[in-house]
């Protein structure tokens, strides 16, 4: 008998982070650069899957920081791309505490980022591949 196994999406990606004591503030919740640096990471590396190119961010927008994450959260960053244009797209990474068992996963960050793909000098290039689907 033959298994067909479904494709990942190339377009969504789920990337796990603990937080860290060297990641938090002062009170004891992750710093606010630090938590844009992980959307950021999240961003990039949906829009280098779905691209398969080079890519460099070209802006953050939207970021809202909802509420406090403390040392020792898993942080599940759920990132989407939604939108693709010539050479640049835009990916969405929204940040939920894992839940346990029987509970919702409560939003805690989120942020859009503009990513444009480039070429081997750094330039704009047009986006020549993606998510077929």
């Amino acid at each position: 008998m033959l298994h067909t196994t479904e494709l990942p999406r190339l377009d969504e990606l789920t990337l796990p982070e603990l937080v860290l004591p060297e990641q938090s503030n002062p009170y004891g919740t992750l710093f606010g650069p630090n938590a844009l640096a992980l959307l950021g990471k999240a961003a990039f590396l949906v829009a280098t899957r779905y691209t398969r190119q080079s890519v460099v961010m070209a802006s953050a927008g939207a970021i809202e920081f909802r509420r406090p994450v403390p040392v020792g959260a898993l942080l599940k960053l759920a990132a989407r791309v939604v939108r693709t244009g010539r050479s640049s797209l835009t990916a969405r990474v929204v940040g939920c505490l894992d839940a346990a068992p029987g509970t919702r996963a409560e939003e805690v960050l989120r942020g859009d980022f503009e990513l444009v793909a480039v070429d081997a000098q750094g330039r704009p290039t047009p986006i020549e591949t993606g998510d077929p689907r």
